[in-house]
């Protein structure tokens, strides 16, 4: 079983939100093999609290009026640091960077292949790499 046509037009959609807010490191797993509640996983992560919420923001306007979905679940937005939205055939998680590096989500689900995303999604972080010289933002 893969994920569903649904699902894989939720994470595109989503990924390209969070491209958008300029979140970091956008990945997707196909998770449907693995649990029974969802096909997907999108993770992302940002330097801090305000963005991840921009980042929020922006993958739940762009569900709702690109593929008329709403979360049915929302959790950890009173801290700012790990929020994730259930859309039932896609789980977003959008991190601070360093809960990112210490949960290591990508560790737990590193046997599950990836859903390929739109190149452009991940770009600007390469763009922001080059106009710094590799140093840092």
């Amino acid at each position: 079983m893969t994920a569903s046509a649904r699902a894989a037009e939720l994470v595109r959609i989503a990924a390209e939100a969070a491209g958008d807010k300029l979140a970091d490191d956008i990945i997707a797993y196909d998770v449907s093999e693995q649990l029974a509640i969802t096909d997907a996983f999108v993770l992302c992560s940002a330097p801090n609290d305000r963005q991840v919420r921009a980042i929020v923001e922006e993958i739940e306007r762009r569900l709702r009026e690109d593929a008329d979905a709403k979360p049915v679940r929302r959790e950890g937005e009173r801290e700012g640091r790990w929020i994730l939205l259930d859309y039932l055939d896609v789980i977003v998680h959008v991190q601070l960077e360093e809960d990112r590096a210490f949960y290591a989500l990508e560790r737990l689900w590193k046997d599950c292949p990836t859903i390929e995303l739109p190149e452009h999604v991940n770009a600007h972080a390469a763009q922001r790499a080059a106009a710094s010289g590799g140093a840092g933002e």
